[in-house]
């Protein structure tokens, strides 16, 4: 009896070790079919056209895509509060827009303290776009901590252009 336990046992976790399954990525690029990027977002073509010309247009403050940090802070500066309630006035008006907030800090900290504060960056931004009327359902906040510097160095130069949220919008 114990050797038939002990077989089926084995076969058991044999079994859910090779039923692992990779994880899903999502492709922030927005290719097609994934239900991001299509014309299933925007509705038509020339609608989507004209939805990202308004994002992308250089004398738009909707082009404006990033807010930066003091060292080791969370908090948005008024010089960025116009460009986040820019973005969450965008999102308002477009209710099948969305938007990804990446967080991203420096590469000093730990790895462990850099992925908090930046969830927290991506957050400040997230609550200030909801309370300017932005549905929850259209923001996901993300950290990247220090995974994705903007600028390579050492130095407060390098350093400051790390210390952001970039907002990313799906299907652009």
């Amino acid at each position: 009896m114990r050797k038939l336990v002990g077989v089926s046992l084995i076969v058991l976790l044999s079994a859910c070790a090779s039923q692992t399954t990779q994880p899903e990525v999502e492709d922030l690029a927005g290719s097609a079919g994934n239900g991001l990027g299509g014309s299933d977002l925007m509705g038509s073509g020339s609608d989507r056209a004209s939805y990202f010309s308004q994002l992308q247009d250089p004398n738009s403050i909707l082009s404006q895509r990033s807010v930066y940090y003091e060292y080791d802070s969370y908090t948005v500066k008024s010089e960025y509060r116009e460009l986040v309630l820019a973005h969450a006035k965008f999102l308002r008006d477009n209710a099948s827009a969305s938007v990804i907030l990446q967080g991203n800090t420096d590469d000093r900290g730990s790895r462990e303290y850099n992925l908090a504060l930046g969830q927290r960056r991506a957050d400040s931004v997230k609550n200030m776009m909801t309370l300017a009327g932005a549905r929850d359902g259209q923001i996901e906040a993300v950290s990247l901590g220090e995974e994705k510097p903007r600028a390579l160095g050492y130095g407060e130069s390098a350093w400051s252009q790390n210390r952001r949220s970039d907002i990313i919008y799906r299907g652009e």
